[in-house]
C-alpha cells in the first residue's frame, strides 16, 4: 500500500522484549499535536497493570491515551482524524488479543489491510510498534510456534506498507527503510 495523498506517514518500529522500542516510538512521533498514544494491552494482572503504569508515566502528559485492545482499524476511522500524531503501542498485544489461541494466519491478512487502510485514510503520523519474536530459540509449543509465524507475517505486511522501518537493539535505532 502506497502513502495516501491525505499526508499520513507510516513509521514501524520493531524490537525484542525490553529493547527501549516504545521510547524509540515516542522520539520518532515528533513533537506536532493533538497527539494520541493507543495502547493494545490490557491490565489482566497485577503485572500487567504495573508495566501499564511504568508505560504511562514515561509519556508526556500532552498526549491522549486510548485503550484500544481489538479494534484498531476502528478506532482509527472514528477517533484519528482529531490528530496529527498516533503511536499505537503493541501491534503483537494487538494480534493476541485479536487471535487468542486460535492462529489462522490467512485471517490476518485481510484484518492487517483493513488498519492500513483506516491509517492511510488519515493525515497523522502513526507510528506502530511491534515485537520481532523471530530471534529467540523455537518455541516448544505448536500454538507458540503458530503465533510466532503469524506475527512474522503481519510485521512482514506493516514493513511492506510503511513508510520508515526502524529496529531497536539495547536502546539504539537500526533505520531499516
Amino acid at each position: 500500500m502506497k502513502k495516501s495523498s491525505t499526508g499520513s506517514h507510516l513509521i514501524l518500529v520493531l524490537g525484542g522484549a525490553a529493547s527501549g522500542k516504545s521510547q524509540a516510538a515516542l522520539d520518532r512521533a515528533g513533537r506536532r499535536g493533538p497527539k494520541a498514544f493507543v495502547a493494545t494491552g490490557q491490565a489482566l494482572d497485577g503485572e500487567m497493570k504495573t508495566r501499564i503504569a511504568r508505560h504511562r508515566e514515561t509519556r508526556p502528559a500532552d498526549w491522549i491515551t486510548a485503550e484500544v485492545p481489538r479494534d484498531l482499524a476502528g478506532w482509527f476511522r472514528a477517533e484519528a482524524q482529531g490528530y496529527r500524531t498516533v503511536v499505537v503501542d503493541c501491534l503483537t498485544l494487538w494480534l493476541s488479543n485479536v487471535c487468542g489461541r486460535r492462529m489462522a494466519g490467512a485471517e490476518m491478512v485481510p484484518r492487517v489491510e483493513e488498519l492500513l487502510q483506516a491509517i492511510r485514510g488519515t493525515k497523522a503520523r502513526v507510528v506502530l510498534v511491534s515485537n520481532e519474536l523471530g530471534f529467540g530459540l523455537v518455541p516448544t509449543s505448536r500454538s507458540a510456534r503458530a503465533f510466532r509465524d503469524v506475527a512474522g507475517r503481519v510485521n512482514q505486511q506493516i514493513a511492506g506498507a510503511a513508510d520508515e522501518v526502524y529496529f531497536v537493539i539495547s536502546g539504539q535505532s537500526l533505520k531499516l527503510k
